[in-house]
């Protein structure tokens, strides 16, 4: 369902970095876990043990990040070989600022960024994407 005038509030925490802001379009809160069959002799039955969490591609595209400079101290950071994992909340909101649905987002690391496409004759988001790695969301 789509709803007219919504978005999504971002808030991603990390050590002594934060990334907050509004979205209008979020991809990527996927989950992927791989196991492990495993079937003794005998059995009919197999066994699944969990193996690990892939991970996913979170996407923010089209909005304005709200805190000082995050986007610029965690590229940054990368630049240094530095990646501080963020944590935190995806909310869509409606036009009305009610909050609709909250994803939660833990082990999210900064893997791209792409600025607005500068234009005088045109008015333009603060931030075009940002492409983050993440281990999983709830």
């Amino acid at each position: 369902m789509a709803l007219s005038g919504s978005y999504f509030e971002v808030m991603l925490v990390g050590t002594g970095a934060v990334l907050a802001g509004g979205f209008a379009s979020v991809s990527g809160l996927d989950m992927e876990v791989d196991y492990e069959v495993y079937t003794e002799g005998g059995s009919s039955y197999p066994r699944f043990y969990f193996n690990n969490v892939k991970p996913q591609h979170l996407v923010l595209e089209q909005g304005v990040v709200t805190t000082v400079d995050s986007v610029s101290l965690l590229m940054a950071m990368v630049n240094q070989g530095m990646s501080i994992p963020l944590g935190g909340t995806i909310t869509l909101k409606d036009s009305f600022g009610s909050a609709q649905r909250v994803w939660t987002v833990v082990g999210a690391h900064l893997q791209k960024y792409v600025g607005p496409q500068l234009n005088s004759n045109q008015a333009s988001v603060a931030v075009s994407r940002i492409e983050l790695i993440h281990n999983g969301c709830f």
